[in-house]
């Protein structure tokens, strides 16, 4: 699985943004699980708020496929999809 996010907004309106191929990966079971569990319903709007974080979200299953795109405000973050999202941009 092809993890990529993108985070922008915050206080200072930086951006960052990171790749995680779960393949290889330690912890590869809990990566995957936490991505295939999202659900955009479930992560809100997407609408940012003042100071805070939208994150944009692309998994793939494979390089040359078409990614499943889902975006998040950092004040809907759930416990699970903040530690996915934090895994792929520190890459630890």
């Amino acid at each position: 699985m092809f993890l990529t996010v993108r985070r922008s907004g915050g206080f200072a309106g930086l951006t960052a943004s990171g790749e995680l191929e779960t393949t290889g990966e330690p912890d590869v079971n809990r990566l995957e699980a936490a991505a295939h569990g999202l659900d955009q319903a479930r992560l809100g709007t997407g609408r940012p708020q003042a100071d805070r974080y939208v994150y944009r979200l692309e998994v793939r299953t494979e390089p040359s496929a078409e990614p499943v795109t889902y975006t998040v405000a950092e004040q809907d973050l759930d416990e699970t999809t903040a530690w996915l999202l934090d895994r792929i941009l520190t890459g630890s």
